[in-house]
């Protein structure tokens, strides 16, 4: 198996609720979108949105309802403290809840978490000890 992850895709309880709070993070809907299904492109990889049932169905997995801890997380790594607290910020405002406000952490960086409006956990996080390219990837240490 190739060590990569094309695509990412939440189950959402309501797809334009869902895309437009995304869009107000700044993140730009594909023309590959539909109306049951929204997709972003996040680097090398893309980010879906998908009804939250129909995701369930199609892994033939039970729907337990949001607001569950499902086990993952997901993060974006920034480049400075600071811009964990923007990014903070400008998730609350466009409806997120904080879940864990920055702060520096244990393994010597600084985070903090939010949810989006279907509950999904995302870290905002700096940490000095991985290298963000120019591009925003990020590279982890031989």
């Amino acid at each position: 198996m190739d060590r990569r992850i094309s695509l990412i895709t939440l189950g959402v309880a309501d797809m334009a609720r869902a895309r437009a709070f995304y869009e107000a993070l700044g993140w730009k809907a594909s023309g590959a979108s539909q109306p049951e299904v929204t997709f972003f492109q996040a680097g090398g990889m893309a980010l879906g949105l998908f009804g939250r049932a129909s995701l369930a169905e199609d892994a033939h997995l039970p729907d337990e309802g949001a607001g569950r801890f499902g086990g993952i997380t997901l993060a974006q790594n920034v480049g400075s403290e600071e811009a964990v607290d923007q990014l903070l910020e400008e998730a609350r405002r466009a409806g997120a809840t904080i879940l864990k406000p920055a702060q520096r952490v244990f393994w010597g960086g600084y985070s903090g978490y939010f949810a989006d409006p279907d509950g999904h956990p995302w870290e905002v996080a700096y940490n000095p000890g991985f290298k963000l390219e120019a591009d925003g990837s990020m590279r982890l240490p031989d």
